[in-house]
């Protein structure tokens, strides 16, 4: 009985583009201009989010593509050694765009076999933003600049190893508990 109330059931995506296609009936049988506006910036905001997507896409499917586990483990894993932390200092670095678009990456990256340690500084290292330095430069000039930059990567080592130290004892605590 509850697998057929399952396949009744409508799923929340197709839920909500039914309501927003309510909503647009709703405001057509109302006014019409206002419905070919609301419907024509829609337009202009899909064609913008086209590219957007269209590089989340090759980005996921590129590091689908060259990040095999053995590589992952390799370059970014627990043998990885003081390579794998100029890697992940140098992407975080690189890598701009917002965290939710790198969060299901670094989930596979994880999966794949990347240390927390290492993730942890991937993420601290994204406060260095290479299109900000010229601006930060101009308003508080460039040894500020060149300090706080050095601070964030010299920190963000400091961050991967306690994050590291912190899951470590707690992955080895849960080992030892269940032997």
């Amino acid at each position: 009985m509850n697998k057929m109330k399952k396949k009744n059931r409508i799923s929340g995506s197709i839920r909500f583009l039914l309501i927003i296609l309510i909503l647009y009936l709703i405001v057509f049988l109302f006014s019409i201009s206002v419905a070919k506006e609301a419907f024509l910036n829609f337009l202009i905001m899909f064609v913008k989010i086209i590219p957007i997507l269209g590089m989340v896409f090759l980005i996921m499917m590129l590091t689908n593509l060259f990040f095999t586990t053995e590589r992952i483990k390799k370059h970014l894993g627990e043998e990885s050694g003081w390579k794998g932390w100029i890697y992940a200092m140098i992407a975080g670095i690189i890598i701009s765009g917002p965290p939710y678009i790198l969060f299901p990456l670094l989930g596979e990256l994880r999966k794949g076999g990347m240390k927390n340690s290492l993730m942890a500084v991937f993420l601290y290292n994204r406060n260095v933003k290479i299109q900000f330095l010229p601006v930060m430069v101009y308003y508080f000039g460039l040894n500020f600049t060149l300090i706080l930059s050095l601070y964030i990567i010299i920190f963000s080592i400091f961050n991967g190893q306690i994050i590291g130290w912190f899951l470590r004892d707690r992955l080895q605590g849960r080992s030892s508990s269940e032997e």
